[in-house]
């Protein structure tokens, strides 16, 4: 028994509409479904609700409830605002550019590029609140991650020991990449 893949993952949104439109001119995704009910299948709640469905790539779906009859979304004010978010690959790192310098010239405040040393990223807000990165893979990712991999259990160890960042890939942030093999 195991799980094949990711289905889709939903968010809640302000307008299914706007929403839909919004990833087609940002970031070229195609409005593939909706569903609207004025019942939860699932808890057979009388909620009426648009259930939007779009195609971020290799089959990875990407989908918004639009909830009308509920109280504005809000944000867990515990968890800072660049902790949850929302991340696409991109090929590389002139795609991640041409992205860029759409979004800009679309209005989109775009922070970023940020180099990860493993990839490289931009962040910016949907018109729901979502954080959004685009990503693209570093030149160097296919060795970075061998050695990232190598480390990862004794990582999680000493974390959650200490709950301290392990000095384990220090390199990663400081591209000391000389004794990667």
């Amino acid at each position: 028994m195991k799980i094949e893949r990711i289905h889709h993952v939903a968010y809640r949104c302000k307008d299914a509409k706007e929403t839909v439109e919004w990833y087609g001119k940002m970031l070229k995704m195609d409005f593939i479904l909706a569903i609207a009910e004025n019942h939860v299948p699932s808890t057979h709640e009388p909620d009426p609700y648009m259930h939007v469905f779009l195609d971020a790539g290799n089959e990875n779906v990407l989908a918004f409830f639009e909830l009308p009859t509920k109280p504005e979304m809000g944000r867990d004010p515990n968890t800072p605002i660049w902790v949850q978010h929302i991340a696409f690959k991109v090929k590389d790192r002139m795609e991640l550019i041409e992205f860029k310098e759409h979004l800009e010239a679309n209005g989109v405040d775009v922070l970023g590029v940020t180099d990860h040393s493993i990839f490289h990223s931009i962040y910016f807000f949907d018109p729901n609140g979502h954080r959004i990165e685009l990503a693209c893979p570093d030149p160097e990712e296919e060795a970075m991650l061998k050695r990232m991999n190598e480390i990862k259990w004794d990582m999680l160890h000493e974390w959650s020991q200490t709950k301290r960042a392990p000095k384990h890939a220090e390199w990663l942030h400081k591209k000391e990449l000389s004794s990667i093999e």
